[in-house]
């Protein structure tokens, strides 16, 4: 893959701090990262382009949560760390494979985001993917025998 351009490097950055700023508002993160990434506002920023790409995480957070019918307060909280490392992993994700959000989040949800931050932080985004897609086939491989 080719390397990504200043603006989808931008966007990865967006979605981190909107992950963030959804912690900061006390959201439950679980709940906040399912709907996210099964909403209207992801798919708009999965789009070649959309409006949505360049308005800032606070307009995309109060978007999401009109689209949801308000968002779940309180509940199980993620570290700040791991909430940006999986916004900016999720996005990177959508460029790197061209898979959409809620396809992505099928492959990687919540907890597995939670579960493999530790180990797969400090790997190359790219590597990070490779591995979440390869225990997601692990997973799939084993619900088949």
């Amino acid at each position: 893959m080719e390397k990504l351009t200043l603006e989808k490097r931008q966007l990865c950055d967006i979605q981190g701090r909107l992950f963030e700023l959804a912690l900061k508002a006390g959201y439950d993160c679980p709940f906040f990262i399912e709907a996210f990434m099964n909403s209207k506002v992801a798919a708009a920023l999965d789009d070649v382009y959309d409006r949505m790409q360049w308005a800032g995480e606070e307009y995309i957070l109060e978007e999401l949560n009109d689209e949801v019918g308000g968002l779940k307060k309180t509940g199980i909280s993620y570290s700040m760390e791991v909430m940006y490392w999986s916004g900016y992993t999720y996005r990177y994700w959508h460029y790197y494979t061209g898979e959409c959000s809620n396809e992505i989040y099928k492959a990687a949800d919540a907890e597995t985001m939670n579960e493999c931050w530790p180990g797969f932080h400090t790997l190359d985004v790219e590597m990070a993917i490779d591995d979440l897609k390869e225990i997601y086939e692990q997973k799939r491989d084993k619900e088949c025998i």
